[in-house]
């Protein structure tokens, strides 16, 4: 959830459904990676529905170590690939349908000037580079991610 938590100095500013939800969110991580107990869970996340203030939610949280819940956090970490990939995959179709372009602009110019000169060779293939090197550590990083959860 992207909604920020309020700062200490807010303590009695009311809270809505986003920071309730925020903080159910990071309580049901700690719950998940043993910081809490089944009751003591319950006991909180209902608390966290009926908190109306800031500092009510803040003070759900305070013994929680709450970087290390987010860190460890298996759905952050397949979020953040999810979105590598999809930018590998952006960017690839840009060069696509640039290299076609740029393929089309030159078969124009080939038959109606007779300039025969595969110019498109070169930004092709620079960019081919550089798509490469977008690639290669995203798919790294994805088959080192597999092999350690095997």
């Amino acid at each position: 959830m992207t909604t920020r938590f309020v700062t200490p100095s807010d303590s009695a500013v009311r809270v809505g459904d986003a920071e309730r939800g925020y903080t159910a969110d990071h309580l049901g991580q700690a719950f998940t990676q043993g910081y809490l107990s089944m009751e003591e869970y319950e006991t909180r996340l209902a608390g966290a529905f009926e908190a109306q203030t800031a500092g009510a939610l803040r003070d759900l949280l305070t013994d929680l170590p709450v970087a290390q819940i987010i860190k460890r956090d298996p759905r952050r970490r397949e979020q953040r690939s999810a979105a590598a990939r999809r930018g590998v995959l952006i960017h690839l179709g840009a060069y696509l349908a640039v290299s076609v372009l740029m393929i089309a602009v030159w078969l124009v110019t080939a038959v109606f000037a007779g300039a025969w000169y595969f110019w498109p060779v070169w930004p092709i293939l620079g960019w081919g580079i550089g798509i490469l090197s977008h690639a290669i550590p995203v798919g790294a990083c994805a088959r080192s991610r597999t092999r350690a959860g095997s």
